[in-house]
């Protein structure tokens, strides 16, 4: 898929979070809302291990079109008597944060992301067989009830986060697209996100270029996730390093004015 496909894709498909708050969302936004009382006890139980989720961001980490993310420039130099970079940076680039304001014309920005949903129960759904056969798979629906069968009940407010198994393929060009150069990664099903929401999650992650796969034409998961007041991470690093259930996920969301999103820093306490 060319980018300019992507970008007319995207912008047919943004749609008014006021279309969203209605009916199941309406009663997903209130389980979200609930979510801090959920992740509290998580914090009690933690043992103090904490994991970082984050990839290092510079020029040479894979982004969705291609080019660099981050350009930095001296601004200052240490024989000035102290170091400080310029920095421009493409707000979707590294290991970030989706708002509902990328996908929706009047969604929540970054810096107006709920304080509640950064510290939240985590939820890993591990799909790395199916994305080693696949590398357009996805979550389904019965990836979640299989977790849910696993592990219990998905906490109100939790983040459900993807692990393929993609991170390791950071550095190579498979990141992000196959041999014939498309967009190959897996991503979130619109079914289990939608049932996501049911159940009151308020975050989703991948560790992948997106929340839906790489061959997605109609962007599904952002068209409906987003605009339904929810966020996602995307390109998560050290899922495999985290058990299914149990760790708390600390999410250090840009607080850019009227930002779409923006590079954050991840960490996860088990």
């Amino acid at each position: 898929m060319c980018h300019a496909c992507v970008m007319e894709s995207v912008r047919k498909g943004m749609l008014s979070r006021r279309h969203l708050f209605t009916g199941a969302a309406a009663v997903g936004a209130a389980s979200v809302a609930s979510g801090l009382l959920s992740a509290r006890p998580a914090l009690a139980q933690a043992s103090g291990q904490v994991l970082d989720l984050t990839h290092t961001f510079d020029e040479a980490f894979p982004t969705f079109d291609g080019q660099p993310g981050i350009a930095k420039e001296w601004a200052v130099t240490i024989d000035q008597g102290y170091q400080l970079w310029k920095l421009t940076i493409i707000e979707h680039s590294g290991t970030h944060i989706d708002a509902p304001f990328h996908f929706s014309a009047d969604g929540a920005s970054v810096d107006e992301l709920p304080v509640e949903q950064m510290v939240a129960p985590l939820c890993v759904v591990d799909i790395v067989e199916k994305a080693a056969q696949d590398p357009n798979a996805m979550v389904e629906p019965e990836d979640i009830e299989a977790w849910v069968s696993a592990n219990g009940e998905i906490p109100a407010g939790a983040c459900v986060a993807m692990h393929s198994g993609w991170a390791a393929k950071v550095g190579t060009p498979e990141y992000r697209t196959n041999a014939e150069g498309a967009f190959a990664f897996p991503g979130f099903s619109k079914a289990a996100t939608d049932l996501l929401a049911e159940r009151g999650a308020a975050s989703i992650g991948v560790d992948t270029l997106s929340l839906d796969p790489g061959n997605s034409a109609d962007f599904a998961v952002h068209n409906s996730w987003l605009p339904s007041g929810r966020f996602g991470i995307e390109c998560l690093a050290g899922l495999d390093g985290l058990p299914a259930t149990g760790a708390t996920i600390f999410i250090g969301a840009p607080k850019t004015g009227g930002g779409t999103g923006g590079p954050a820093r991840v960490l996860a306490m088990l």
